[in-house]
This record gives C-alpha cells, structure tokens and sequence, in this order.
C-alpha cells in the first residue's frame, strides 16, 4: 500500500473503531498548472499542489461525511470524529450503504490514464505553445485582428479509495490541453471562436499549429452573420455542440432522475425510444480516455453499459444508492469530489460512429443549420423540451453558405431522438463525446 493508502485505511480503522458500522475515504492529490498568453504577452501563470481527505461514515443508516486538508495524525482524528457527529443527527434512510461486496474491485490492465511526460514539462515550453497557437491564429488570415488569449494546461494526480469491506486502491491521472480564442473583424464586425485540444499523454496533443490556424479558421467563417427567418428546419449539430445535447441525454438516464420520476425515460427499460441508427454507450474501460478509470468512486469495477442499444433503451446509469432506490444493480458510475455522498457521472458517455460521412449528409440536406456554438442549452428532462440560443451556418443546396446568428433552436428531445441520424467522425475530446448529428427538423426561431 502507498502512504496515501494507508493514511486512508487508517482513518477507516478509526471510524469503525469509534462506532462506525461502515466506513469509506478517499484521498486525493494534484498539481496543476496553467499559462494564459494574449496579444503574445503572457497574462498570467498559475502553479498549485493540494492534498486533501474525506470521508463518509454510516451508523446504522444514518451517515454523515466530513473532510480536511490536514493530513496529520491530529487532523484525521478531527475528520473522523466530525463525520460521526453529523451522523448522529441526521435523518435515517433506508437506502443508506455501501455496495455489496461482489461488486467491489479494480481493473487490472493499463488503462493508460497518466503520462509521466506531462510532470517533467517544462514551464517555458508550455508558455511557448500558448504563444504559438496565438501566432498562428494571426498568421492565418490578416481578419484576425484581436485575442482573446491562448492557454496551456496539465494536471497531474493520485486517487486513493478504502472502504470498511476491504476495498483498497488507488490510481493516477494526467492531462493536458492548450486552447486559443482568436477575434476576427471585418466591416464593423467582430466575431470570435475557439479551438482547443486535450488529452491525458502528451503525444495526443494536436499541434499549436493545428489549434492555431483551426480556431482562426472558425472564427472568420462567423464574419458579417445574417439573421434568418422563423421555420422548421433540419439541423445539423457539430461534434462539438452534439456532446452538449449528449450531455442532456445523460441527465435523462441518470439513476438519480430516475428515481425522483424526473426524466421523461421513467419506465421506459426495454421500449423504443429512438431511432434504430442511435446505439448509447457508457464504457470506462477504454484506455487513455478522460472518463476511464479502473474503480468507480464508490469502489465497484468500472465497465461497459450499453444503454441505447438500436434506438432500444437497455440501460440507466446508477451508482448503488439510484440501483438500490430501483430495484436494480449498479452500473458503476458513482462520481463524488473528495467527500459527501456518491452522485453518478459518466465513464466515457458516447454515441456510436455512424456509416456515413458529416460531408455526406450535408450534401443530402437542401437547407438547414449547422450548429457550432450553443448558448444557454437547456433541456427539461421531465417533459423532454429543449430549447438554446444557437450561432452557426446556414446550409443551401447541400452547402454551408453564409454565418447565422442571434437564433433559438427548440424541439423535444423525444421526438429528436426519434429523428437522429448519426455521422461517422466520432472524437473523444472530453468524458462524453459525439459525432456529427442531424436532427431532422427542429423549430428555428430567429427574426
């Protein structure tokens, strides 16, 4: 066991030796960094380490939690002894517990979530990409006149996690990411956009170049946007606007929304629900990824879900309190920060790729939008009812044509799931991830 290990295991010794009749603690630690560049001046630095522990206890079935970054002998002892008091005055509840002991354990493969080159970074040369990836979005066309910034990031950490029915592990993560928002301008207008890159090995990084000339590249085509009339339309989500609609899907199969019959998808286990070309999946076994891990953060073995299998819904996503409230098994996607009680999040949360090509699809739709930035996206997972501010490009004869903005897109997501078609060009640029989706008419409310 490593030292965090055991200070982990001591605390949870502790608890147990106290009163508690089951116990769980996490331990975290990091180093984090970030340069800001703008103008091709550098803005500002930032360099922080933290080390932290929390715990949760239970007494019967009432719990309570406490943490401190005290990591003492006397600071544990102020934790534990803090978690126990809350628990003797808070209300019972019956669906209180940590999972069953079956379902406890940590995959042993190298799932490839830290890259030692990220630690030995040096400062200089993170702040030269920042100021690169900005250089290169100002070479790349003489309309990109201003800045926003351009930033370099890493983080590098260890999650340690022991539980009273004798779970002990621990792993560590890496990443890192460089982003540029240039401002382009041309008669009186001004626009801006983004492009980034992240990963948790060094060598996945795209180049500054890359990033650089992508971003100016995004920003230019918003010049000079036209408003459009209100209609009924397709629409066309960029990968990058589509997760943030896959985000939305997500909360509408979360265990907690289920159970408090707050998701339009209560009931529906086993039933269509979309269309056929739409298969769902939760997998946190897929090396390098950002929502990959070897242990949820209540100690089960992470996996693969099939949730969405072919338009069918085959699957919620629970951590073991919603699988209790339900009837039902954990899916292994407890998600908690240092204390309190287990939420549940995504492993890796993504649509799979489709045949065709986003090219392909363009082609095949007379008119329409294409989506590059949302603004303000909400979804009421009760009803199904979606409706964001939304910029992009309006599509003629199978081509983007000309900028759009200052629009509302709306629909719900009931019947948008129905009429989904999925594109091939899926990428994985965060812990939930999507490829090119059409939505084959939505309401567009612009002028």
């Amino acid at each position: 066991m490593s030292d965090l290990e055991t200070l982990a295991a001591d605390a949870v010794k502790r608890a147990m030796d106290a009163g508690a009749t089951d116990a769980e603690c996490t331990v975290m630690e990091g180093e984090e960094f970030s340069a800001t560049v703008r103008m091709r001046e550098v803005e500002s630095l930032k360099e922080a380490g933290s080390r932290a522990a929390g715990i949760r206890v239970l007494v019967g079935q009432n719990g309570g939690s406490s943490y401190t970054s005290d990591l003492t002998p006397e600071g544990i002892r102020t934790m534990v002894r803090g978690a126990l008091d809350l628990a003797k005055i808070t209300s019972e509840d019956p669906f209180a517990g940590l999972p069953d002991t079956s379902d406890l354990g940590a995959r042993k493969e190298d799932l490839a979530l830290y890259d030692d080159a990220i630690e030995h970074m040096e400062t200089e040369w993170k702040i030269a990409q920042a100021k690169r990836a900005e250089e290169v979005a100002f070479a790349t066309d003489a309309r990109i006149q201003n800045s926003e910034g351009a930033s370099f990031d890493s983080h590098v950490g260890r999650r340690v996690f022991v539980n009273s029915r004798g779970f002990s592990g621990s792993y560590r993560t890496s990443s890192c990411g460089l982003s540029v928002s240039p401002v382009a301008k041309q008669n009186g207008s001004m626009e801006r956009d983004y492009w980034y890159t992240s990963a948790r090995a060094a060598s996945k990084l795209e180049s500054p170049e890359e990033v650089g000339r992508r971003a100016a590249e995004r920003a230019v085509r918003r010049l000079n946007p036209r408003k459009i009339p209100t209609q009924k339309a397709a629409v066309l989500f960029e990968p990058r606007t589509a997760r943030l609609l896959l985000g939305d899907l997500f909360d509408a199969v979360n265990g907690g929304a289920i159970y408090r019959h707050a998701s339009f998808l209560v009931g529906k286990l086993g039933e269509k629900i979309a269309a056929e070309s739409l298969t769902v999946i939760d997998d946190a076994t897929l090396p390098g990824l950002f929502g990959s891990s070897p242990f949820d953060d209540e100690g089960v073995l992470c996996r693969r879900t099939v949730v969405i299998e072919k338009g069918v819904l085959k699957s919620y996503l629970l951590n073991s309190y919603s699988a209790r409230k339900l009837g039902l098994k954990t899916t292994g996607n407890a998600s908690r920060g240092i204390t309190g009680n287990a939420g549940v999040g995504p492993g890796n949360f993504f649509i799979e790729a489709g045949e065709r090509s986003p090219e392909s699809i363009l082609k095949g739709l007379g008119a329409g939008l294409y989506v590059t930035e949302l603004i303000g996206g909400e979804a009421n997972t009760v009803t199904g009812d979606y409706s964001s501010g939304a910029a992009g490009l309006w599509i003629e004869n199978g081509e983007l044509a000309y900028p759009v903005s200052e629009i509302t897109i709306a629909g719900n997501m009931k019947q948008m799931l129905m009429d989904v078609e999925i594109a091939s060009d899926l990428e994985f640029r965060g812990s939930i991830a999507s490829p090119t989706l059409l939505i084959r008419e939505m309401t567009i409310s612009g002028q």
